[in-house]
């Protein structure tokens, strides 16, 4: 790039070349050239949560008298211009960057400052007139913002899918209401038990999902503990009295979420353990969803050479060589995101493992996996429940060919001529290609009316 396409910013360090276009200053600049590692880069979500925390902030700070009133409008006005997202392409920064986001909330405080001085009629780095650090990070430090944003965006993004889980289970609720009459043979060990209704079994997946929304709902809790107002170590060095009281008020405001102060900002600015305890729990679900998929996919499999109990919605073609071949793509999908989520919890929990004193410095890989973690998981259980659960349908005529065909249904017969008789009569059925009715009769142990009084599916369920 040509020598004239970059203006000259400084910072505590020196001189540095931004380009003249953009936003951004010196350490941002920094940052996009020492952490240029992968293609992950922050979020929105992260961006929109920083940008209510400097609104909130020039708000108490003017409220406070340390902020004049043209300066609170101009900082509040980006503010709302970054909410709106119209200055996304301004935060280009890597997520592999110094552990505690500091980079990052630099960032933000150069383009609110910079756009500011736009907005003024003067030039990008005109620091006199609103500085990055004396102004836009005025009553803050990166050790209480990052922290405080984590849990903002990470807050808005569990409510978010919430709706959808709920969304989920609800459909799921359907199925088994629909179900409840259909009666089905059971498998346990992957082999013939006892029957079922095809609703009380897909009750099972709705009971774990509800389990899951109650878990996920309670974790939510400790999310809206902010450590905003505890700068550098949890103090509240440079901050005034009751600074996070009001900031954080704000916040609730904007968000329409209960954040409260943190009751301890040492503990939320040192450890991240609000956050391992949410991935833990959507690493449970990511268990629940899989087994949900692949039990889906057992009862789906055939059409002509498998159990195929289940008709599933018919999205793509299947195989490039093999015609008319369609595959349960939905339940694989969602498995490989439960890995994938499983996985994400794994760097959670050893980032939440490095909190070394006053800080953990394991920040950004702790919020890009969480918020990794929450998007898979919020596109995934929407397909799901779009193209596989809404549109699966029961094979009525499969499910009563097995469950007629069943040598399980002895059990009702066992209290009545007991263990070992009922065992030979299935051995014998099994042997002989003979039904139940046919074996029990063979063998003496009750009449035609007797087995039909006593071996009723309708009964064992």
């Amino acid at each position: 790039m040509a020598k004239e396409a970059f203006r000259i910013e400084k910072d505590s360090l020196g001189e540095v070349r931004v380009p003249i276009d953009k936003l951004w200053g010196a350490q941002t600049q920094r940052s996009l050239e020492h952490f240029n590692i992968g293609p992950e880069l922050f979020s929105p979500h992260m961006i929109r949560a920083y940008a209510m925390i400097k609104k909130a902030a020039a708000l108490v700070n003017h409220k406070d008298g340390d902020l004049d009133e043209q300066k609170r409008d101009l900082i509040c006005q980006v503010c709302d211009e970054v909410l709106a997202g119209k200055h996304d392409r301004e935060f280009p920064l890597h997520v592999w960057m110094g552990g505690s986001g500091t980079q990052f909330n630099m960032n933000v405080n150069e383009v609110i400052a910079n756009r500011s001085c736009q907005i003024a009629g003067l030039p990008l780095g005109s620091k006199t007139f609103i500085h990055p650090n004396d102004h836009v990070n005025q009553s803050q430090s990166s050790n209480d913002t990052f922290p405080s944003a984590m849990l903002i965006a990470t807050a808005i993004e569990t409510h978010t899918f919430l709706f959808i889980l709920e969304n989920l289970r609800d459909a799921m609720k359907r199925k088994e209401d629909e179900w409840m009459g259909i009666i089905k043979i059971g498998r346990t060990h992957l082999q013939d038990a006892t029957p079922l209704s095809l609703g009380q079994e897909f009750s099972g997946y709705t009971q774990l999902l509800t389990d899951n929304i109650q878990w996920i709902r309670e974790s939510l809790t400790k999310l809206y503990e902010l450590p905003l107002g505890g700068t550098a170590v949890g103090t509240g060095l440079n901050a005034p009295q009751d600074f996070d009281i009001h900031a954080i008020q704000y916040i609730a405001t904007f968000t329409n979420l209960p954040f409260i102060p943190a009751p301890n900002k040492f503990a939320t600015i040192g450890s991240h353990d609000a956050l391992v305890n949410l991935s833990g729990n959507l690493k449970t679900l990511a268990n629940t969803l899989t087994k949900i998929a692949n039990d889906i996919r057992l009862l789906t499999c055939g059409p002509r050479c498998g159990i195929h109990e289940l008709y599933f919605p018919q999205n793509e073609p299947g195989s490039s060589i093999m015609p008319g071949k369609v595959n349960p793509t939905q339940c694989e999908a969602m498995t490989m995101v439960a890995i994938q989520i499983i996985a994400n919890d794994l760097a959670v929990t050893l980032g939440g493992c490095g909190g070394h004193l006053e800080l953990n410095v394991y920040k950004p890989l702790i919020m890009y996996n969480v918020l990794h973690s929450l998007r898979l998981l919020q596109n995934s259980c929407t397909n799901f429940r779009r193209f596989l659960i809404e549109g699966l349908q029961p094979n009525r005529k499969q499910i009563e060919m097995f469950l007629n065909r069943s040598l399980m249904l002895i059990t009702a017969l066992t209290p009545e001529i007991g263990y070992d008789n009922a065992c030979k009569v299935a051995q014998y059925a099994h042997d002989h290609h003979l039904t139940l009715k046919e074996a029990a009769i063979t063998l003496g142990f009750v009449t035609a009316e007797q087995f039909d009084a006593i071996v009723d599916p309708k009964k064992m369920i």
